[in-house]
């Protein structure tokens, strides 16, 4: 999710994070897209009645994309082309960038290719048959790859690089090792290691100072080697995808790594979680020994009740709670039932007949329409209370700007209840229509907000919300081993 509320590959979030570079729905272009445009243009009569044909109106709006992208100053545009070499699907992409080379001429650009070098068990050994047979297709369509990145689960001799740049007419020194590495975090190294930065700025003709690596070497460092570990348990309900919830994990990783922890995460599947009576609390023993607990977002009802436990818990137990959309949510709901009496209160998405809806549809009673129908998408404006945990973990600010992916909303009609029983809305929009966190003071951390914060953490620069989330977690581990040592040393 992008700032401009564009959904997209999680291959973009991969390269947000990886370059601190903001992205926008121009940074990512599909087929559907690039033929809406073409259609529009047509009906407009753009093309003067003429045939509308791939070559040249297909490829010249692919043309315009990237130039678009690159028309904002930056040095070098790195374009992606996703699928395999030969697709139908690609071929439009694929001669797009032949005949950008042929206007930018070869100094201005670089064809990079990933490629396949498998280890065959059975022989032993590594084969280079996919590689140079990619390269072929490659060639057959009229490009040459300048550069091409071999991936393997282990390292490429020389002979094998010196072997694959004759049959594929590359440089030895531009067949690169993308070998696999335990860490993603890992991978700008091994290339720096094989110098594929400063062949790409060669064959550019770009002058760059020496690379400064060395925070990029300090982070992996602390993720091989931690001081201890902190142990999360997430609650969801598409927990068998773990991709579901990848730019989750990997803030959290990010929140655990700036503090030298190892992250530990435990998937737990909401409906295992769920009561089978109303005084049955089975559900406890999944929970027990975990530092922190984590509810993310979702939709439907399915599973909804064991968040509903795994909060009541997490907050009764005092156990750090971060929970994200789906999981402020439930918070709320939670918070009305156990803490304020209204035993029945819901979401009109779960209980459409609800009496007591804590949560609701507020854009739809507004009469608001937009791409994505009533949902709330992209970067919205937060105002936070001063000397509150959210205004504590973003370093004293009070106003931040977040992204969000949503429908239903906190009902404000319920406010004056719930803030009488302890809970706090510690962020609201600059119009206070819509809230935008909630938090209970005295507790080692509670929090819930309605954005997706994991959309804007990077490796060096983690979320404020997953940092001190898992500060607070780790801090509660500690104080669990040292309970348990002195009672183990009372026991002896």
């Amino acid at each position: 999710m992008t700032d401009d509320g564009a959904e997209t590959d999680l291959d973009l979030g991969h390269y947000e994070r990886f370059t601190h570079a903001p992205l926008s729905r121009d940074n990512n272009l599909t087929t559907g897209r690039i033929y809406e445009q073409i259609i529009q243009k047509e009906r407009r009569g753009d093309y003067l009645g003429k045939t509308v044909q791939v070559i040249p109106h297909v490829t010249n709006e692919i043309k315009n994309a990237m130039r678009k992208v690159s028309a904002n100053g930056a040095d070098v545009t790195i374009v992606e082309i996703g699928g395999t070499v030969g697709d139908i699907e690609s071929l439009p992409f694929l001669e797009a960038i032949r005949q950008m080379r042929q206007e930018l001429g070869r100094e201005n650009t670089v064809f990079v290719h990933l490629t396949l070098v498998p280890w065959i068990a059975a022989a032993q050994e590594l084969k280079t048959k996919p590689t140079q047979h990619s390269v072929k297709e490659l060639l057959s369509i009229g490009i040459q790859a300048d550069v091409l990145l071999c991936r393997s689960d282990r390292s490429l001799p020389r002979d094998m690089k010196q072997k694959i740049a004759l049959f594929c007419n590359v440089e030895e020194r531009a067949v690169i090792g993308a070998t696999t590495v335990p860490s993603i975090y890992e991978v700008p190294l091994r290339f720096a290691e094989e110098g594929l930065d400063s062949l790409i700025l060669k064959y550019l003709h770009k002058e760059a100072p020496e690379a400064d690596l060395s925070r990029w070497k300090d982070l992996v460092d602390r993720c091989y080697h931690p001081k201890d570990e902190v142990h999360i348990a997430i609650v969801g309900k598409y927990v068998e995808y773990e991709d579901s919830y990848k730019s989750l994990k990997e803030a959290l990783t990010h929140g655990a790594v700036s503090q030298n922890l190892q992250l530990k995460v435990t998937w737990i599947e909401a409906e295992g979680l769920e009561s089978k009576t109303p005084d049955d609390k089975s559900y406890e023993a999944q929970l027990e020994g975990f530092d922190g607990i984590l509810v993310p977002g979702g939709f439907g009802k399915r599973g909804i009740e064991g968040m509903l436990n795994a909060i009541r818990y997490a907050r009764e137990k005092q156990i750090p709670y971060f929970g994200i959309c789906l999981g402020m949510q439930t918070a709320c709901i939670e918070f009305a039932r156990n803490v304020c009496g209204l035993k029945d209160a819901n979401s009109s998405e779960f209980d459409p007949a609800t009496q007591h809806r804590i949560i609701y549809k507020l854009r739809e009673l507004l009469g608001v329409e937009e791409m994505g129908g009533t949902m709330r998408l992209g970067a919205w404006t937060c105002i936070l209370q001063e000397d509150s945990l959210a205004a504590k973990a973003y370093g004293g600010a009070t106003e931040i700007s977040e992204r969000h992916r949503h429908r239903y909303e906190f009902n404000r009609e319920y406010e004056a209840l719930l803030t009488g029983g302890g809970l706090r809305l510690s962020g609201t929009t600059p119009d206070a229509t819509y809230v935008e966190i909630v938090e209970i003071p005295g507790h080692p951390y509670f929090l819930g907000c309605q954005f997706h914060p994991e959309f804007k953490s990077k490796p060096l620069e983690p979320h404020p919300l997953f940092r001190e989330f898992v500060v607070a977690s780790y801090k509660n581990r500690l104080g669990r081993l040292a309970s348990e040592s002195v009672a183990s040393a009372s026991v002896r």
